[in-house]
């Protein structure tokens, strides 16, 4: 085997079972690895200096493909069902040997990172990859090590990923010919079938949502983070669409990470050392410090160029909706390094309520706090899937259901403990639907958003009256400097106020419909914060 690169002393890929690869190229520089996805035929140069990727058949994750090996170590404490599907560890290590041999012969990328910048949680990775494009995406989106650091660098977890070998279902024990499949016991990652990068860090962020939750008493979450000149902390929990990356990236405060944190008893700190960005329809006006971070270094997938061009159109979408660029968190202007705040002093949960239902802004009890955080709700437009005449409400718990090996209830505990003993706002804000539901109402203003949380974090809404709306029993604030005070009680905001009674209505039953699940671990604080829905027949 010849090895190339910075290889930590004693390092060995002969410790994974990779004895045969024809050449190890160790932790070789972005511009190393840009120079040999060019040379491979794999990637190009944008006008802006940014290497672009297409990723194949699979343009996003495939959570039916993703499988946890159930042993002694997991059994009793994964939450297995539809999420979390187990794996037998006697087909782990079958495939593990099948997919080494896969590699036999080829070359392959090793990157030495790191998880969490809080260092008393830093988890060590190394990441083997078939591809160079994919370690540049691992170099981009996971902490870096010194020089120095590298010296001595001792893996805790390993990746392989092995996007050309595709599994036998009959042989494997998989449900087709992609996979991902973690192995706590064995510490291991093991992807393949499939080239989409983010397998690679959604999987990295399972282990920490099980392993900080479970073995550290840290709240792992899937939540933006930023911090003011101040040093107060602020998280911003939403799924896809409600705004969650670009209302973090605020110029005048830091940005600590834009998806995955955790909170410990001092600390709020960043999993990752880059960002994951959405390019649809991206432009410099609306998203100027994730444009800006697009040059030398970042990687495009699946975009399309202007014809006869090197410029990415970022509207064209004809690949996939889900474009994306992965770059070091240094490429952000504003980026604080380390990634670390204190405690947070307020917390945001954004929904893009379709319904247009939900206040702009609206102050939750702890009790209300709990049951919109395990509840996790937002809308999907209508139109967005053939057949869909309306929004369609969609509930994913603690805003991340998708990455929780845990059950829930774990996740929403060491919240409430938190808030039990932290000075913590918490905001419910609506970047969604104001004045009839999509297609009779208007989106609410990025404007008006910004502004009402720059409001809570100042400490302007502290000094306002506050208004109750019904059904949901929401606190909405009567003012707010530089808002319409007409848009902050939404029902005056509809042309027919008892049309909006009865889609408040509609939404709150869909609400108490999906909390069932978890009703039974609530305590009584929690259960009187659902909606009070009327009975309809």
């Amino acid at each position: 085997m010849t090895e190339f690169g910075t290889k930590p002393l004693g390092a060995s890929l002969a410790d994974i079972g990779l004895k045969n690869v024809s050449a190890a190229y160790w932790n070789l520089t972005p511009a190393e690895l840009v120079e040999e996805t060019i040379l491979s035929g794999d990637g190009m140069l944008t006008d802006t200096g940014a290497l672009a990727v297409d990723t194949g058949e699979f343009t996003g994750r495939s959570p039916k493909d993703k499988f946890i090996v159930c042993d002694s170590e997991t059994e009793n404490s994964v939450w297995w069902g539809d999420i979390n599907i187990k794996f037998d560890p006697a087909k782990f290590d079958k495939l593990y040997d099948r997919v080494t041999a896969y590699l036999t012969g080829k070359e392959v990328y090793v990157r030495d990172a790191y998880a969490c910048a809080d260092p008393f949680f830093k988890l060590n990775v190394r990441v083997v990859t078939e591809l160079p494009w994919h370690n540049l995406f691992v170099n981009n989106l996971f902490l870096r090590p010194t020089a120095e650091e590298l010296k001595s660098f001792k893996p805790e977890w390993t990746v392989l990923n092995a996007p050309g070998f595709k599994a036998d279902p009959k042989v494997d024990g998989t449900r087709q010919h992609n996979f991902a499949v973690l192995n706590f016991t064995k510490k291991i990652i093991i992807i393949g079938g499939t080239g989409y990068t983010g397998e690679i860090k959604k999987g990295i962020f399972t282990v920490l949502n099980y392993v900080l939750p479970h073995h550290k008493g840290v709240l792992s979450m899937h939540c933006s983070a930023n911090i003011g000149k101040s040093g107060d902390t602020a998280l911003f929990f939403g799924l896809s669409g409600t705004g969650k990356t670009t209302l973090s990236a605020d110029p005048e405060r830091g940005l600590i990470g834009d998806d995955e944190h955790g909170w410990s008893d001092k600390t709020v700190f960043n999993f990752e050392g880059g960002c994951y960005a959405k390019c649809v329809n991206l432009t410099k006006e609306k998203e100027p410090q994730i444009f800006d971070a697009i040059k030398f270094g970042a990687l495009l997938e699946n975009i399309e160029f202007i014809e006869n061009t090197t410029t990415v159109d970022y509207d064209n979408i004809s690949k996939t909706e889900n474009t994306r660029v992965a770059y070091p968190i240094n490429f952000i202007e504003n980026a604080v390094e380390p990634s670390i705040g204190g405690s947070p002093k307020n917390i945001f949960f954004l929904t893009c309520d379709a319904f247009g239902v939900l206040p702009p802004i609206s102050k939750l009890s702890i009790g209300q706090t709990m049951y919109h955080f395990i509840s996790g709700y937002t809308a999907k437009v209508a139109g967005t899937e053939m057949g869909v005449t309306e929004p369609t409400a969609t509930f994913s718990a603690c805003f991340g259901k998708a990455f929780l090996p845990l059950h829930p209830a774990k996740y929403a505990d060491l919240l409430g403990k938190k808030l039990a003993s932290e000075d913590v706002k918490v905001w419910l804000v609506n970047t969604g639907w104001s004045g009839g539901s999509f297609g009779v109402g208007a989106r609410m203003k990025l404007s008006y958003t910004r502004g009402l949380i720059t409001a809570a974090l100042t400490g302007k809404l502290d000094k306002v009256e506050y208004g109750t709306m019904p059904v949901f029993g929401l606190q909405y604030p009567k003012t707010c400097e530089n808002v319409p005070t007409e848009i902050l009680n939404p029902r005056d905001t509809w042309k027919h106020p008892h049309e909006y009674d009865a889609k408040a209505n509609d939404l709150a039953q869909l609400f108490i419909k999906n909390f069932e699940q978890y009703a039974s671990l609530a305590n009584h604080e929690i259960l009187d914060a659902a909606p009070k829905a009327a009975v309809t027949a």
